[in-house]
């Protein structure tokens, strides 16, 4: 039925690994890569596994490089490890608010760059499954970035968008100006307009309301 799929899909779980799924790493140092899960309904049994350089997981041959396997039983409860590589530490928690599976990686090399794949499978959602992927690059040392010419278009853009709004001011005060200007000579010409009419003895003036002379 079309309302229990809907249904089915708002419970659906959903695998993260944050605003941005790539990390750089110094050689040599520890490096944390990120993932938490989230399912509206709860999770019993959960398995979460971490694949490194892993192109399909659903494929055996050849099978995913796991490097951190774990099990949750519980909301209740922390992940129990099943296996994982010795330089993988756990870091994460799921009986605090977010379900938290992160892990740490030690002592990073320039061969640990390239993909890591967190899955999580749910077998109270029917065994749903998802993943999230990171891409690692490891780095000899960490260079600086040069903001001199970010701050140079920063300022140019700024001083533009400034002269742009003085001229608008500058153009709103001299149409006030002249609107002005304009209002003061309609004023003038009406005033002087009334007057010649009164002196000329034009239809509606003074000069014809005077009784026309005697015979």
């Amino acid at each position: 039925l079309p309302g229990l799929h809907v249904f089915a899909i708002a419970f659906a779980l959903e695998v993260s690994v944050g605003k941005t799924n790539t990390v750089m790493a110094l050689n040599n140092s520890n490096v944390l890569l990120p993932c938490t899960f989230t399912t509206c309904i709860g999770f019993q049994d959960l398995v979460f596994t971490w694949y490194f350089n892993s192109t399909e997981l659903l494929t055996p041959h050849p099978a995913p490089l796991q490097i951190y396997h774990g099990k949750i039983k519980n909301k209740a409860t922390e992940p129990t490890l099943v296996s994982r590589n010795p330089r993988v530490d756990f870091v994460g928690s799921t009986t605090k608010k977010d379900n938290n599976i992160s892990i740490v990686l030690n002592g990073v090399e320039f061969s640990d760059a390239g993909k890591y794949t967190c899955h999580v499978k749910n077998p109270r959602e029917r065994n749903a499954q998802h993943n999230a992927t990171i891409f690692l690059t490891v780095v000899h040392k960490m260079v600086e970035t040069d903001n001199t010419v970010t701050l140079i278009i920063v300022g140019v853009v700024g001083g533009l968008i400034g002269l742009l709004i003085l001229f608008m001011l500058i153009k709103r005060v001299v149409l006030f100006i002249i609107k002005k200007t304009q209002d003061g000579k309609k004023e003038c010409l009406v005033s002087s307009s009334g007057n010649d009419n009164t002196e000329n003895g034009l239809a509606g003036s003074k000069a014809e309301q005077k009784a026309p002379p005697k015979a």
